[in-house]
């Protein structure tokens, strides 16, 4: 039987400091038996995203190690993206590949988030299929009111969502909190436009998202890159079988041209299964510098 693996995809709240990002991506694969598929930064959302697979216990390693250098080098006081976040450390999803079950990714992201909790006193919150509590198969609902309104929810609690599952119930101005999940696999994918115009690129992605009667499975939100000097449309394709990168993408261009708006671009952040892309050519939906090193079969 072939070892069980898991991905880990965490979230970090620093894409401007390109050797800070370096210093993450080496930690990572410094643990015996990682692979890191990617690492990818953005200095307009702020926010780098690493990409790694491995067997429970190496996963487990580099998850840590990596927490731990966001955590020692990221102060939230500073940061300042326009992606949501309640954290240096914002999200830490991890997805099983079989013979791996849910159940063990579930164990192994509770395992993960208490260690968490522990060494760096901070608040943790489970999602996804490693929720504690209904409602939260996104982190959107535990995200409420971003890194800003973390010190007030945690002291005046209103409702399940403000009170973590992990770790004190108290603010920590320099680290914020740690949101820890179990998922199926998820492709962010982004499409940018020709140019910048913020109001289209939220009509669009209100157009697009399941949420507004879009398409299923889902996620969009429309923002302004500004070192760029263009607006995007930025997407969770939650389940990219009922939405494969193709029909987003076609999507996203139809509404761009009623709007008498072209597409710039598309980008990947991380990797993806071949079978996301529906049969099509990567570069038919705008991934011109595409290789197989973007491909998740590459490393499974």
């Amino acid at each position: 039987m072939p070892e069980p693996r898991f991905e880990c995809v965490p979230n970090v709240s620093e894409g401007r400091d390109t050797a800070f990002v370096e210093r993450c991506a080496a930690t990572v694969r410094a643990v015996p038996a990682v692979a890191l598929m990617n690492a990818h930064a953005d200095p307009d959302h702020h926010r780098a995203v690493f990409s790694f697979l491995a067997g429970a216990s190496a996963v487990e390693d580099a998850a840590l190690g990596l927490a731990e250098a966001a955590l020692a080098a990221i102060d939230m006081r500073r940061h300042h993206g326009i992606h949501p976040r309640v954290g240096a450390l914002d999200v830490v999803p991890f997805v099983p590949f079989a013979p791996a079950s849910m159940d063990e990714a579930v164990a192994l992201a509770r395992r993960v988030g208490s260690a968490i909790a522990r060494r760096f006193e901070i608040p943790v919150w489970y999602y996804g299929r490693a929720a504690t509590r209904p409602g939260r198969e996104s982190p959107r609902p535990l995200r409420r009111g971003e890194y800003e309104g973390l010190a007030a929810r945690l002291a005046t609690p209103r409702s399940s969502d403000d009170t973590p599952d992990d770790g004190p119930a108290r603010f920590d101005p320099r680290a914020g909190a740690v949101l820890v999940g179990a998922r199926d696999v998820l492709v962010a994918f982004n499409v940018w436009l020709d140019r910048d115009d913020h109001d289209a690129a939220r009509a669009i992605a209100r157009a697009v998202r399941e949420s507004s009667g879009g398409l299923p499975a889902v996620q969009a939100m429309g923002v302004r890159l500004a070192s760029r000097g263009v607006s995007q449309v930025s997407m969770n394709l939650l389940d990219y079988r009922r939405t494969p990168v193709p029909m987003a993408f076609d999507a996203v261009v139809a509404e761009a041209r009623a709007r008498g708006l072209g597409v710039a671009r598309g980008e990947l952040v991380g990797v993806a299964p071949r079978d996301a892309f529906a049969g099509r050519s990567p570069a038919s939906v705008g991934l011109a510098d595409f290789t197989d090193a973007l491909l998740l079969e590459t490393y499974l």
